[in-house]
């Protein structure tokens, strides 16, 4: 699937990716190949994904490692998936 994370400066990230996972409201989840469609508000937390997309050039300091997963620490924002394409709009 595709992930494109948005911030206010850039276009921090776009790739495929094999998973998503996103602080909600409700709680963290998770978005794999061939998720139903969603949108959903994002709490401060942790945005996750698997895979290596391009990390756009001068924002990579703001990303770390988890095991096998890259991660950015985000104040709140959006989420849309539909027909395998992850769009964060993070603050």
């Amino acid at each position: 699937m595709y992930l494109e994370i948005v911030n206010p400066e850039a276009s921090l990230v776009s790739g495929d990716v094999e998973s998503v996972t996103v602080p909600g409201v409700d709680g963290e989840f998770q978005m794999l190949n061939n998720h139903a469609p969603i949108v959903s508000v994002l709490q401060a937390g942790k945005v996750k994904f698997k895979g290596n997309p391009t990390i756009a050039e001068g924002f990579q300091k703001k990303f770390s490692k988890e095991g096998d997963k890259w991660v950015l620490h985000i104040t709140g924002g959006t989420v849309e998936c539909n027909n395998n394409r992850v769009m964060v709009l993070a603050d």
